[in-house]
């Protein structure tokens, strides 16, 4: 009998933190499980768990940095290395930050990538918002 890609990829508790139909912990399974990975690793600041203070993404390093070119490449790079360190289940294809339209705090990166057990190409958009400086 074959696995189900779901088997392959994993599971793990649901993000945010719920509760199931029987009292239990809720749980994420196959691409949703990725995809959650990916916003745990890029919401978390490198330094904020004790345990493990090398793990999250330097983007939070960015947030009082002016929105112009060198910090969005800055961003792009930081996305890329967040995420070939930390999620080993995807091959990461392209990371590329945008200004929001029409929003002079906000950058999007966009982030492609494939799941390497079922080559299923993804991507998903980031917001990131930066503090502007006092006037």
């Amino acid at each position: 009998m074959n696995p189900r890609p779901q088997d392959i990829i994993g599971k793990g508790w649901r993000f945010p933190l719920g509760v199931d139909g029987r009292g239990g912990m809720a749980l994420s399974e196959g691409e949703r499980d990725i995809e959650e990975a990916i916003g745990i690793i890029l919401n978390t600041p490198k330094g904020l768990r004790l345990m493990r203070p090398e793990f999250g993404c330097r983007i939070h390093d960015l947030l009082f940095a002016p929105l112009n070119a060198a910090t969005l490449a800055a961003a792009s790079r930081y996305v890329e290395e967040a995420l070939g360190w930390w999620e080993p289940r995807i091959e990461l294809l392209d990371v590329a930050a945008t200004r929001a339209p029409g929003e002079d705090e906000c950058m999007l990166l966009t982030i492609s990538y494939r799941i390497r057990a079922t080559h299923d190409e993804r991507s998903l958009v980031y917001p990131f918002y930066t503090i502007p400086e006092e006037p």
